[in-house]
């Protein structure tokens, strides 16, 4: 059994029935099923695309990202989700570090194959014919045989899902097709979820987040699942009204532009049994919002790392705890420990880990990274939390120095680093700003070389060509010192409280 078998037995349950629902058409089960195969085939047949092969996905959210995921683990082979929101330049890293075989990718992000010159990667364009390949219908046209691969089950890799790195390079997380089917499990405890539910996906596929928490969990269950290929608050609201559906998932900036669009106040909201939130601290006031409305917001926990659900709260379970992500999830363990990995008393603060089927394999080529996250099968998160004696876990911080900037992750070495780059930049330190719409923005403080004139614009241009824009800082301030510990090493959480106090200093004056 593979995790494709899944929609296999739900196009034989319902054939009929609505498995996905994008800008006005609608793919059954059992046409969901048969695109599945038959991409599988092309992908065997047409590309050589087989067990431990990679295949890459530059693209807005559509039906045809599903069918590629379920394709590949049709065949044993693993889709890498690109961010298109990235710079070409880290896109093209990513490809190479993963070394995929084939890219398919949307018009839209065809810029990238002008810099792309990877040996043995076969391009395919989802709806255009690109100059050094061809069109995915074309291909599915001409495809013969069949897409079964005899040597697959869940315990194949499936995705590679890259992380930005604390190291200043991306790292790949490797999930099996278990943890996706163990994710999905909890999912559905999580929301209660039927196959008579009906979920809305506005989270790009790119993210574990938009791929894992509704939406593979309900196509799993042989629930309908309505995709926009990106969020916009005013697509987002009518949709709720008009489509009716049950279930959404929402980061904080998306709950905080919906609510704050004029028809909020005026959209029915009434079909929304619970909407799922999380990927930083959410503040309660947001919450509040949709709970005033008569929606209930339920908290998930977790990271790409663990696919992602780890801990959250439950559709009808207790939701008075103001500020709780909730228990440990029904299929996996979660703990708080110390630095030696000891569990630590009951409220009291610590590193959180997370063990079960649901946490990623390894790292992708990178086993001293793999080394450092998993302990015993334990993966240690980075951050930091506390458990009371009932279970029920808080999140105190996030990753060390790590930005959540619109519900995406800005780690500072990978900013520093193309900082660095330049060649009138001597030393920096970027760390994360309040910001009341992005929760928080990349601000940069900068040492210039001795002598130079540069200035922030020039800066920032060298940024914008190597970084996604919400990695680039919002501001950047020229200093001549850091502060540091006794060894060198930059101390970001002083470096925060100092941008504090010259903001607060600022505003007064």
């Amino acid at each position: 059994m593979d995790l494709c078998s899944l929609i296999d037995r739900n196009a034989a349950f319902a054939p009929d029935k609505t498995a996905i629902a994008f800008e006005g058409e609608r793919l059954s089960y059992a046409a969901f099923a048969a695109r599945i195969e038959r991409t599988a085939a092309t992908l065997k047949q047409e590309l050589g695309v087989g067990r431990g092969d990679r295949v890459a996905i530059l693209s807005l959210n559509r039906p045809d990202y599903l069918v590629l995921l379920y394709a590949c683990a049709r065949l044993g082979a693993m889709l890498v989700p690109l961010n298109w929101r990235l710079a070409i330049a880290e896109q093209l890293f990513i490809l190479t570090d993963a070394g995929a075989k084939v890219l398919v990718l949307e018009q839209a992000f065809e810029g990238v194959l002008a810099e792309l010159e990877l040996e043995g990667t076969a391009i395919v364009g989802l709806d255009f014919e690109p100059p050094r390949g061809t069109t995915f219908e074309d291909l599915l046209a001409r495809s013969e045989g069949n897409g079964r691969n005899p040597h697959t089950d869940l315990s194949c890799p499936l995705l590679i899902v890259y992380t930005s790195g604390t190291t200043g390079r991306p790292k790949g997380a490797v999930l099996r097709q278990e943890a996706l089917f163990w994710n999905g499990v909890m999912s559905q405890h999580m929301h209660n979820m039927t196959s008579d539910d009906h979920v809305l996906t506005l989270l790009p596929f790119f993210h574990v987040g938009g791929l894992n928490i509704q939406t593979t969990a309900a196509l799993q269950l042989g629930a309908m699942v309505t995709v926009h290929a990106r969020f916009t608050p005013d697509t987002a609201l009518a949709a709720i009204e008009r489509e009716r559906p049950t279930l959404t998932v929402m980061v904080p900036a998306i709950i905080q532009a919906v609510s704050e669009h004029p028809a909020w106040a005026t959209t029915d909201l009434s079909s929304l049994k619970a909407v799922a939130t999380g990927s930083t601290i959410v503040p309660p006031h947001l919450i509040d919002r949709f709970v005033a409305r008569g929606v209930p917001v339920l908290q998930v926990y977790g990271s790409t790392e663990t696919c992602p659900i780890a801990v959250y709260t439950r559709l009808g379970g207790d939701l008075s705890r103001a500020g709780s992500t909730g228990l440990a999830g029904l299929c996996c363990e979660a703990k708080v420990i110390d630095q030696a990995g000891n569990e630590v008393p009951a409220g009291a603060p610590g590193e959180i880990a997370v063990r079960g089927p649901n946490v990623f394999f390894e790292y992708w080529g990178n086993a001293d990274a793999t080394r450092d996250a998993l302990h015993d099968g334990w993966y240690r998160t980075g951050d930091i939390g506390l458990c009371d004696a009932d279970g029920y876990f808080w999140v105190r911080d996030r990753k060390k120095n790590m930005i959540i900037s619109g519900g995406e992750n800005v780690y500072p070495a990978e900013v520093e680093r193309v900082l660095l780059e330049h060649p009138d930049v001597s030393e920096c330190a970027v760390i994360g700003r309040p910001d009341p719409r992005w929760d928080e923005v990349p601000i940069a403080y900068v040492i210039r070389r001795s002598d130079c004139r540069l200035e922030a614009d020039e800066l920032k241009v060298h940024l914008q060509a190597q970084l996604a824009r919400y990695k680039v800082p919002r501001d950047i301030v020229f200093v001549t010192d850091l502060p540091r510990t006794a060894l060198g090493k930059v101390q970001h959480f002083l470096l925060k409280q100092l941008d504090a106090q010259s903001r607060a200093q600022g505003e007064a004056s």
